[in-house]
């Protein structure tokens, strides 16, 4: 019989302590830490590394030199960010599992991992709330101009009048659409009854009868885009619907209409988006995501006086972010003494011999 021995990699966003103490509560009986550590401490570059794997993926980043001097004999790895290649596999020949705390998936090669007989996890949800909150507060911020008063205040003014002040809305009677059903969209959804909104959602991965049941009406994008007041936007960016959101489907937006996007950047025709906005074809937008992280400086939106823009923080709250190792960590042990892990993403690996061979062997 043997014990797990991991490598934990923390970075900015979650530093290697959180990773350090989630293994003890749950996973100490297993095994041990081989190595905990920060691969990436600067929040800047993280910001932008991660934003590189997201678009290209983990292959675009070389093996951490600490994976390199680590990892040989470690089971486990377990990180937020770390950009788990071909190489890190290369690197890691005892690698069983590899967790991630958080739901993309954009910096593991989930393939490879599956040919290799790698189990994978990741954290469904950890931020659900979070970015549901938000995508909630930029709708407000954006229509009822909130960041642009409190501008005009630091700035010596007072400003009173904005580009939709002949149309601002209450959110009473609206209908908001909802792109992506997944835990950010249902809790959007289920938030925004309390403002007695009427829900319209396109997810081609979930069942009509399951938005029905959620008190929202399925409908294709063009329908959406056609009649929504708002259009939030939360499905996970894929090769297949990169750039799905272009110039035809916003130009079927109403003059009174306003996107709302704290997803990713690459769902949306940024050009198309930048021209309705300046040619105010539509009501305004609010962003939370961008190609280029920081936003490029001659970015088209930093013109716009209808537009409120952040700093992709949607998910960012200390909540999501603490409880996210623990949340992966409980879920490993839970599939280690039961079999019943919840955040599986490749569960093929289950049947894989090599896999199972080596799962009959680790005990606590």
């Amino acid at each position: 019989m043997s014990k797990l021995s991991a490598v934990l990699l923390g970075d900015a966003m979650i530093p290697s302590e959180g990773f350090r103490g989630a293994w003890e509560k749950y996973l100490s009986r297993y095994g041990d830490v081989a190595f905990a550590g920060d691969w990436e401490t600067s929040w800047d570059k993280l910001q932008y590394r991660r934003l590189e794997v997201e678009k290209n993926g983990p292959e675009t980043e070389p093996c951490d030199p600490l994976i390199l001097k680590y990892g040989k004999n470690a089971s486990v790895l377990m990180g937020l960010f770390i950009a788990v290649s071909s190489s890190v596999m290369d690197a890691m020949p005892s690698l069983r599992i590899v967790g991630v705390s958080r739901a993309g998936l954009e910096n593991v090669n989930v393939k490879e991992a599956t040919r290799r007989g790698i189990l994978v996890f990741n954290v469904m949800g950890r931020n659900a709330h979070a970015v549901s909150d938000f995508a909630i507060g930029m709708m407000l911020a954006e229509c009822r101009n909130i960041a642009r008063a409190f501008a005009s205040i630091k700035s010596g003014g007072w400003r009173k009048t904005f580009g939709n002040s002949d149309s601002i809305p209450e959110l009473g009677g609206k209908t908001v659409g909802i792109v992506g059903f997944g835990n950010i969209g249902r809790l959007v959804a289920k938030k925004l009854t309390g403002f007695e909104t009427n829900i319209l959602v396109y997810d081609p991965y979930t069942d009509s009868e399951s938005i029905r049941e959620a008190g929202c009406t399925p409908v294709d994008l063009d329908d959406m885009f056609s009649t929504a007041d708002f259009v939030t936007i939360h499905a996970r960016l894929t090769d297949e619907n990169k750039g799905m959101i272009g110039a035809d489907l916003i130009r079927k937006m109403k003059p009174t209409s306003y996107l709302i996007n704290t997803g990713r950047a690459g769902l949306v025709d940024q050009d198309a988006l930048a021209a309705a906005l300046r040619e105010k074809r539509i009501m305004g937008a609010a962003l939370d995501v961008f190609a280029t992280e920081p936003i490029a400086k001659d970015s088209p939106f930093l013109e716009l006086d209808n537009v409120t823009l952040t700093t992709h923080i949607a998910g960012t709250t200390s909540d999501a972010l603490t409880n996210s190792p623990y949340l992966l960590a409980s879920d490993i042990a839970a599939f280690l003494e039961n079999r019943s892990g919840r955040f599986i993403v490749n569960r093929e690996v289950l049947s894989n011999p090599e896999f199972k061979k080596w799962l009959e062997t680790i005990q606590e």
